[in-house]
């Protein structure tokens, strides 16, 4: 099989979709790997790294689109990527298709078999994929957050930590899963008073015994939320529904009630955000106001380490890299729901029925 390692374009984004340690493992079983020129340099991976391990350098992305059997990107395909395409094609990356109709009409017009990191599971129904990359933006989520209240960025003017004699920031966390959890694990490292909220009761149970005493745990309602955000100078906003829409639990009537320069970090942006007014943002222009309360939407957060964000994400991928290299996807299908699961699209058709129920589209599914 010839896969392809594309340069990404989406902006800031510094990750790279394979470490030269994956290409060796491909290019020993047989396979080639093209590799855009550049294309790790956000990483730290320099293209002879990339060379000395197997890789053909290719420096006009349509010539390296052209010949491959399998693209394995990090982030969705833009524009310019899409219109070198082509039908049957197999990529591999995150699409976050429910939160984006324009994204899927494209894709599925652009006949792509769409295999997605971020609803592939494992036995066990849990995403190692979509996980490290949680893992890196909810810790993320704390700093970014705390620099955001410092007032210069129109945030309240409040050390997370406080300091002797003067009170912590209160950092309440919409969601207990990994974003939220290893947000909550940072926010109380750093000495904020932390609230942490879910539906999940034993999740809840589970971490009311692991966290430090600075965090508590409130079953997730409406009437709960609304009253710990109007308290909050931070809110984390680390909802996730596998493949689906992020659930809106905060309105913009809330929003109005909250302090003025607080701050919302909404991890869930990509797909589609658990804050009524979220919207996307990039690291180049980060944040927006609405009603007083600073918005942090960056829809690539692990984007901005890319090093670290690129060994994470790859030590996940490489080993269903390697199965989709050397496997039939309809027979692994069959045989592992969790590849199944990960199948959005096949050459042109949607199968996914989260994202098909997001966008009142017909999917048709894999048996």
């Amino acid at each position: 099989m010839i896969i392809a390692i594309p340069r990404e374009i989406k902006a800031d984004e510094y990750r790279v979709s394979m470490l030269p340690v994956g290409v060796e493992l491909l290019t020993n079983q047989g396979h080639r790997v093209l590799f855009e020129k550049n294309a790790g340099d956000g990483s730290g991976y320099a293209d002879q790294q990339y060379v000395q391990a197997g890789a053909e350098i290719i420096e006009d992305p349509l010539q390296l689109f052209a010949k491959a059997d399998m693209i394995v990107k990090v982030k969705e395909p833009l524009d310019a990527e899409l219109k070198y395409m082509q039908q049957g094609q197999l990529v591999f990356t995150f699409f976050h298709f429910a939160a984006n109709l324009a994204l899927t009409e494209a894709c599925l017009a652009a006949g792509i078999t769409a295999v997605a990191y971020e609803t592939l599971t494992d036995p066990l129904g849990r995403l190692p994929l979509l996980t490290p990359m949680s893992e890196v933006a909810g810790r993320m989520s704390i700093q970014e957050g705390a620099k955001c209240l410092e007032k210069p960025m129109e945030g309240r003017g409040i050390l997370l930590s406080g300091v002797a004699g003067v009170e912590p920031a209160k950092v309440t966390i919409l969601g207990a899963g990994v974003v939220g959890s290893n947000a909550a694990k940072v926010a109380a490292g750093l000495g904020a008073n932390v609230v942490i909220m879910d539906i999940n009761l034993d999740r809840l149970r589970y971490l009311d015994d692991m966290m430090p005493a600075n965090v508590r745990t409130i079953y997730s309602e409406p009437h709960a939320i609304d009253c710990h955000i109007r308290t909050s100078d931070l809110i984390i906003g680390a909802v996730l529904i596998p493949g689906e829409r992020c659930p809106v639990l905060v309105s913009r009537e809330m929003i109005k009630n909250m302090r003025s320069g607080a701050v919302i970090v909404d991890v869930g942006v990509d797909q589609g955000g658990c804050v009524e007014t979220t919207r996307p943002t990039t690291h180049s222009n980060p944040t927006f106001i609405v009603d007083d309360v600073v918005h942090y939407c960056v829809a690539n957060m692990p984007g901005a380490v890319g090093r670290t964000s690129t060994q994470a994400l790859c030590h996940a991928t490489q080993p269903y890299i390697l199965r989709l290299a050397n496997g039939n996807l309809l027979e692994m299908a069959k045989q592992d729901q969790g590849i199944a699961n990960a199948i959005n699209m096949i050459d042109g058709k949607l199968c996914n029925a989260a994202v098909a129920n997001a966008h009142a589209m017909h999917a048709q599914l894999i048996k």
